[in-house]
């Protein structure tokens, strides 16, 4: 069939044509935006999975729906190696300029950018000779607002004059965080207690984030209270309505359709993980001949998909990692693919637990693996484990 046509799109936070499977959290969010713009009291919001689940499409989608309703908003994605500091300041210097051209007073959005800039410019952990560093913000650095070099103190008042302009303007501004279990643990702490402030004011500002699994602990690592700071939704690969759901809509935009046992095989394969139902899908649309889709075309398509995953999702994660951070991870694999405990992996490599710490450490600060609870780790991946029980030790 025609490739052009072809409307699944395996790709990083690439929003699929059918966001099937997430209407509970969309509805979550309506709620927090419909709150806040009535100036009731809300949580911010944590969305929690593993890759290839739909995270960060559902934070864009989110992002969406905030500036539907003529939000300010910005954006962000967490590095372990950069604080927050500035991509926070940039983020909320996009939210602003969304805002200012509704805003009567010009005074108060230049007096905002001020803090704004003060903000930027006292990063301690700056490399020498760029302190004057600022997002393009032409007026004066405000002095004795945000500027202690405190970024606990000064993230707190940076978000509180914040949410002071946006509601002037009867709207919300919304910050949203990618890979937010990248965020450096001080950090974590600042931003914990910003929101914490802003939830006993009720100033119209929330922080969205989203993250591994483990994110829910590292916030409650830094603040005990993060537990109710947070409204958290994980989620999880499709069901089976909504997995057929999302090859099905978008192949009848086209007038395309599957069989059944098309749908059943391509279920399969794809485990309900949406990255994979894409994948699949993709593949399987480009090699059939004709509609509908059937189940050779499946079986035909099937080796050429998972060569692709095997390359791009899987195989460029493993690259990363050393040969002895690989030893690690394939011992995890043999003992299965369910979290398991760190003293059979090292049982496994006939090592003591302490002498693997190292190799763990590194290996959940990329984002490979990630500690399900004390004592047992997980890999970030699905289906990870079986893809290191198919390559050569």
């Amino acid at each position: 069939m025609d490739p052009v046509r072809n409307p699944y799109a395996p790709g990083a936070g690439q929003r699929p044509p059918e966001l099937a499977g997430r209407d509970r959290e969309l509805q979550q969010f309506e709620v927090v935006l419909e709150r806040v713009a009535r100036g009731r009291p809300e949580r911010s919001m944590v969305v929690t999975g593993l890759r290839g689940v739909g995270k960060t499409v559902l934070l864009n989608t989110f992002k969406s729906m905030a500036m539907q309703r003529l939000w300010g908003t910005g954006k962000i994605e967490a590095r372990p190696d950069q604080s927050i500091r500035r991509p926070v300041a940039a983020a909320l210097h996009m939210a602003i300029r969304e805002l200012a051209p509704r805003h009567r007073a010009p005074e108060r959005i230049e007096e905002f950018l001020g803090v704004l800039k003060a903000f930027a410019m006292r990063d301690p952990a700056a490399a020498k000779g760029t302190s004057h560093w600022s997002p393009g913000i032409e007026v004066p650095a405000s002095r004795g607002r945000a500027d202690s070099g405190d970024l606990e103190i000064d993230l707190t008042e940076l978000f509180v004059d914040a949410a002071s302009v946006a509601t002037d303007l009867a709207v919300g501004i919304a910050l949203f965080i990618d890979e937010m279990q990248d965020v450096q643990p001080a950090d974590v702490s600042a931003l914990c207690a910003a929101c914490h402030e802003l939830s006993q004011t009720g100033g119209p500002l929330i922080v969205v984030g989203a993250g591994l699994p483990h994110l829910p602990s590292v916030l409650s690592a830094s603040k005990s209270y993060s537990e109710r700071l947070f409204r958290y939704a994980r989620i999880d690969k499709l069901d089976r309505e909504a997995a057929d759901l999302a090859l099905i809509l978008p192949a009848r935009e086209e007038e395309v359709e599957f069989t059944q046992e098309a749908l059943d095989a391509l279920y399969e394969a794809a485990d309900g993980y949406p990255y994979f139902v894409q994948a699949y899908g993709k593949v399987a649309w480009d090699l059939a001949p004709r509609s509908p889709i059937t189940l050779d075309d499946v079986k035909v398509s099937a080796p050429e998909a998972e060569e692709e995953l095997a390359v791009g999702f899987f195989g460029s994660r493993y690259e990363r990692a050393t040969p002895a951070e690989r030893d690690y991870m394939h011992a995890m694999a043999q003992i299965g693919d369910d979290p398991v405990p760190t003293s059979e992996v090292a049982d496994a490599l006939g090592r003591k637990p302490s002498s693997l710490s190292p190799a763990r450490d590194s290996l959940i600060k990329k984002g490979l693996i990630y500690s399900a609870e004390r004592g047992l780790i997980a890999f970030t991946v699905p289906h990870f484990g079986k893809f290191l029980r198919a390559q050569p030790i």
